[in-house]
């Protein structure tokens, strides 16, 4: 089921899914600067009720965040949801989503854009399961609200692609990539991110034919935790008991994408992530593999190796180095939508629309 593009005038939900930071005192000039952006490309925002409860008390009562997801679904006039930024506990979320009927419906009868990235990889993966494409993407506080004193062009690109008549063809090439900020404050609008050249481009790390097929995927520690447990002594079981993460047969001829967080796992932890896709099966019956870019390029050239050498299959075509995930800047990549990977191109491109005409 895929949604229909925006149109200037649709209203747009701003949900706190994960974390509840948009909440927080020192988070309201960017709540401000992200709504204006959003109005400035002729969308109405709508910070849903529970949205600014703050960190505490969203940790506190998972359940007012599900409302939150609920009620935009429910509001037949929001046309597309943002996620603030992502956590590490909205599993916490899907008792309160996959037993409610409501819901369940709504989401069939009413697709919707959908975008975020990070722990919001476990919506992503619900959503799937439910049958609607969402879009592995640009969330509110990471992207609308970035504190420079405009949005940066290719960001520009990419939240424009959420329009209708505006769709993408792939993933855009970016001639730069910009570090991490360290300073969120209040003094820090209008400061420009450090930027470096893109020098690399996509890397294909092996493969010699262009492959393709529906894109699915997501944020590498979110995905090895649904296998092997993660911070929480009750992620595993809820994972398991709603089925979230893709049996075998549903990653069958699929493309992969992975990437991995602000928290730069060590070459070991990539490795030991890596393997526990590998030892499920999924390097056995994809069709290729899509990397983002690590944050600020650390370990850069190490993942690179790892990832040959764990996959251990030369004929699985790797792309590496996209900026989607937690780089800078990112791209969207529609889940379930068939895309290609175009070796001697070194692109990625979609080889179907990603929203319903």
């Amino acid at each position: 089921m895929k949604p229909k593009g925006l149109k200037k005038g649709d209203k747009v939900a701003i949900v706190s899914l994960s974390s509840g930071i948009l909440g927080e005192s020192f988070a309201a000039h960017q709540l401000a600067l992200g709504k204006e952006r959003l109005e400035a490309f002729g969308l109405e925002p709508v910070v849903m009720p529970h949205a600014l409860e703050g960190i505490e008390a969203l940790e506190n009562h998972p359940e007012w965040r599900a409302e939150d997801l609920k009620s935009a679904f429910q509001d037949t006039s929001i046309k597309g949801i943002i996620c603030a930024i992502g956590g590490d506990d909205t599993y916490r979320l899907l008792p309160y989503l996959m037993e409610d009927q409501t819901f369940l419906k709504n989401v069939k009868k009413h697709p919707k854009v959908f975008t975020g990235f990070s722990d919001t990889t476990i919506n992503h993966l619900m959503f799937y399961k439910l049958g609607m494409n969402s879009f592995y993407g640009p969330n509110f506080l990471s992207d609308v609200a970035e504190l420079d004193k405009e949005l940066l062009p290719y960001a520009k690109k990419v939240i424009s692609g959420f329009f209708e008549g505006k769709e993408l063809e792939g993933v855009l090439e970016s001639s730069w990539w910009y570090e991490e900020r360290t300073d969120f404050s209040v003094e820090a609008i209008g400061t420009k991110r450090i930027r470096h050249l893109e020098t690399k481009g996509i890397e294909i790390l092996q493969g010699t034919r262009n492959v393709s097929g529906p894109l699915l995927g997501g944020c590498l520690e979110s995905l090895a935790e649904c296998l092997t447990g993660g911070r929480y002594p009750d992620q595993l079981d809820i994972i398991n008991k709603y089925s979230i993460f893709p049996n075998l047969d549903e990653w069958k001829d699929k493309l992969l994408f992975i990437e991995t967080s602000e928290e730069k796992p060590t070459p070991e932890r990539f490795k030991e992530m890596i393997l526990s896709l590998k030892n499920y099966g999924i390097f056995s019956v994809i069709k290729g593999v899509l990397v983002g870019k690590p944050q600020d390029e650390v370990e850069y050239e190490v993942y690179k190796e790892i990832l040959v050498e764990v996959i251990d299959n030369q004929d699985l075509p790797i792309a590496y180095n996209l900026p989607f995930g937690h780089a800078y800047p990112r791209c969207i990549l529609p889940y379930g939508v068939e895309a290609e990977i175009v070796i001697d191109d070194r692109q990625v491109i979609f080889k179907e629309p990603y929203f319903d005409k």
